[in-house]
């Protein structure tokens, strides 16, 4: 397959690139996009064959499902009933990187829910995801637009580098502004509760109803017979090829165990890479640091984390060490990430 690059520049979007790109949508084909949170690799929500496609070009399991995008906060054609909790969460974050889980109507393909009765329902905070909704007359299921399991792209060099030759058309815009998946809320049961933390925190949630709660298991290593209602709850995920360990505790002794764990593998012939934040960089005199953003703003680490990862690959290092974070704020879904990256891998000190 001959994968077609569009690249917009510039301020003003270039509707000729993002109307070819629906005619591909239209067709039954596959499309990388930019979103606010990372690049999505997009198919007709409703054509099931086209989904399929989505699963193939990503080596994707069956059984984790999909998000379907939409340009409107109108979703009634795809939700069985919609709370009035939801009708909150969506009046207030829409359009942001905040996905909703509903019951689904029967116009939604089965392999698009994974087989399930519902569906995560976003609303993308990008003007070219919109545009690309608009233009192909669908709503657009689309995960990250990465091999499965891989650190999700927030460019579209990343995208090529994925899925050159796998998927019908990739259209290149900005570097996401989030830098990690949406927040997904569950709003089938009552109170709702979170099954993947992104942009949209928990104490945001909280505004709309303070019982809101973030579903345990997300945090802790999945069990191999959870079906999962989200994206992202059963398989590894964010994985770059190097062994990743994440450093857990007060700044000081932090620093100091990433610095003994850094001379010994070094001493072992390996290549190591430390994901540290600005403000203990300079600690560092060993291995390769990469400065993910500043610690007094995480929304900095959070939008850099999978491009720092990536890099590590890119530099072929052995061992990634990362610095944790406490597990509030931004701080829930940056942690998240990294214990998929790592596998649960985890030193507290």
């Amino acid at each position: 397959m001959n994968t077609k690059v569009g690249i917009i520049k510039g301020e003003k979007e270039d509707e000729i690139r993002i109307k070819e790109a629906a005619e591909f949508i239209k067709a039954g084909g596959t499309v990388a996009f930019p979103t606010e949170t990372v690049y999505g690799l997009g198919a007709d929500a409703l054509n099931a064959e086209a989904v399929e496609k989505i699963f193939k070009a990503k080596g994707r399991p069956q059984d984790n499902p999909l998000i379907i995008h939409v340009a409107s906060k109108n979703i009634e054609a795809y939700a069985k009933e919609i709370p009035e909790v939801a009708n909150r969460l969506i009046e207030k974050f829409w359009p942001g990187p905040l996905t909703i889980i509903l019951r689904k109507k029967d116009i939604i393909p089965n392999v698009t829910s994974a087989n399930l009765d519902s569906i995560g329902i976003r609303m993308p905070d990008n003007q070219i995801a919109r545009k690309l909704i608009e233009f192909s007359n669908t709503t657009i299921a689309a995960p990250s637009a990465n091999i499965s399991g891989r650190p999700s792209p927030t460019d579209f060099q990343r995208c090529i580098e994925d899925l050159d030759g796998k998927i019908d058309y990739i259209l290149g815009g900005d570097q996401s502004d989030i830098g990690v998946e949406s927040t997904i809320v569950d709003c089938t049961i009552n109170p709702p509760m979170v099954l993947r933390p992104g942009g949209i925190t928990l104490e945001m949630l909280r505004e709309i109803d303070s019982r809101i709660e973030i579903d345990k298991a997300i945090m802790q290593k999945p069990n191999k017979d959870l079906k999962p209602k989200a994206p992202g709850m059963k398989y590894r995920h964010y994985a770059p090829n190097a062994k990743v360990t994440i450093i857990l505790g007060e700044r000081k002794k932090t620093v100091e165990k990433i610095k003994e764990m850094v001379h010994y593998n070094i001493e072992n012939s390996k290549k190591v890479c430390i994901l540290t934040v600005e403000e203990n960089a300079k600690e560092y005199t060993e291995g390769i640091s990469i400065i993910l953003g500043s610690g007094k703003e995480l929304s900095t680490v959070a939008r850099s984390l999978f491009e720092a990862l990536r890099k590590c690959d890119d530099l072929k290092a052995d061992v990634i060490l990362a610095e944790g974070y406490e597990e509030k704020g931004f701080g829930v879904a940056i942690m998240n990430r990294l214990n998929k990256a790592a596998g649960f891998d985890v030193i507290e000190v």
